[in-house]
């Protein structure tokens, strides 16, 4: 077992039951022995599913399933995860698998196929044996308590070290309601949609359409912005229950002003489980924060933030504590994006370094340096041609990464 990430929070919030959620797990004998490595959460009838999931091109086939069911109407009464095995890249055979897993859903719960959603993670291009899945659904059902969301989270961890939770209580329209998540990532990690797999549930009432408009623009606010290696998995899912238990009054719009609160929460919710994913990257020893503003626009300074944030020079850097503020240059240079060398200015730990195309004057960096040897590292990046800004969270690339990585199969 993998020793806990440095970066991991202290304590982990305890999640209290969303009302019409119930969740299960169990261990399915795919790849790991002596934990669970199954996850089933069921909705109660009426609930609908938004989700956004990998723009990688060979997606695995459950990323698929989870498509055709939200463009099915985004109702859901199942969800089934698995961890150790992505069903990617398995052909025919990965299909099946997945065929057979919701026809296990629908026949144990009793509803229809478009309403199940089902994922994967782990080792890619390896069939998982058929029935393996399927045959834990009937136990799974046996099983299903309105508690266990810790459990859950852990259930379909990889390489992760610690479990990622978040929660929130807030109010539409003065009914409280309540935002539960959890997440997995620890590598392949740099989301063109969202993160490795993450499945948010709420009690509020909010039509499907809404409800998608909601979750993706909270993702590419938050799952978004993150990058542990600078690769996009072909697994990548985000989905968003809402039972509709709570009994709010149906909002008009995604811009209704009763949704004010609740858009919040949201964000708030993906910003603290995308920061997670960061914060147990694999190898990681330090979370790092790219601010970068006065951008042509907000894509364009999301392009620069990353292109610094992947930078394997960065983030080597980082990790030896080298307050090597040229390679921060570089990358900017590199990013694609318009930047004028005169107008650059960078700051690392709030210390102005550059200005005007050039090392400020009387520059001392022994409060760089000293701020490298701590676990946040703050980069703040202008890049004076406008008024475009964005924030991106990374972690340091180190000899763990290769570690891990070199043994992800064994």
């Amino acid at each position: 077992m993998l020793k806990q990430s440095p970066l991991a929070p202290e304590n982990a919030p305890k999640l209290a039951p969303v009302n019409g959620v119930s969740i299960a797990t169990m261990n399915s004998g795919i790849r790991y022995k002596g934990r669970d490595d199954v996850m089933l959460m069921v909705f109660d009838k009426g609930t609908v599913m938004a989700g956004v999931v990998t723009k990688s091109k060979t997606r695995s086939a459950p990323v698929e399933h989870c498509v055709s069911a939200l463009k099915g109407g985004g109702h859901a009464r199942a969800l089934i995860v698995n961890a150790g095995n992505a069903n990617a890249f398995t052909g025919r055979a990965g299909d099946l698998v997945v065929k057979e897993t919701v026809k296990a859903a629908t026949a144990a719960i009793g509803c229809r196929q478009k309403d199940v959603y089902v994922s994967s993670t782990g080792v890619i291009g390896e069939p998982i044996r058929p029935g393996a899945i399927p045959s834990c659904v009937t136990k799974l059902v046996k099983k299903l308590k309105p508690t266990g969301w810790d459990k859950a989270a852990a259930a379909i961890m990889t390489t992760d070290t610690f479990v990622k939770v978040a929660t929130a209580t807030t109010t539409i329209g003065g009914k409280s309601v309540i935002i539960n998540g959890i997440v997995k990532g620890s590598g392949m990690i740099a989301p063109d949609m969202a993160t490795m797999l993450g499945y948010i549930a709420t009690d509020a009432a909010i039509p499907q359409s809404i409800l998608q408009s909601l979750l993706s623009r909270a993702v590419d606010k938050s799952f978004n912005c993150i990058t542990v290696d600078s690769d996009t998995s072909t697994s990548d899912t985000v989905l968003l229950a809402a039972t509709g238990k709570a009994g709010n009054i149906l909002p008009k719009s995604a811009n209704d002003p009763v949704l004010r609160d609740f858009k919040n929460a949201l964000l708030e919710i993906c910003h603290d489980l995308a920061q997670q994913v960061v914060r147990d990257g694999e190898g990681a020893t330090k979370f790092i924060t790219v601010q970068v503003t006065g951008a042509t626009s907000s894509g364009a300074a999301k392009t620069i933030g990353l292109a610094i944030a992947n930078s394997p020079l960065v983030k080597t850097a980082i990790a030896g504590e080298d307050a090597n503020w040229g390679r921060i240059v570089m990358a900017v240079g590199k990013s694609g994006a318009r930047a004028e060398r005169d107008r650059l200015r960078i700051w690392i730990g709030g210390v102005e370094i550059t200005a005007k195309g050039m090392v400020v004057k009387g520059y001392d960096e022994a409060p760089v340096a000293k701020h490298m040897q701590g676990r946040e590292i703050d980069i703040k990046v202008d890049i004076g041609l406008g008024r475009g800004s964005s924030t991106v969270w990374t972690c340091d690339l180190t000899h763990g990464y290769i570690e891990i990585n070199a043994d992800y199969r064994s």
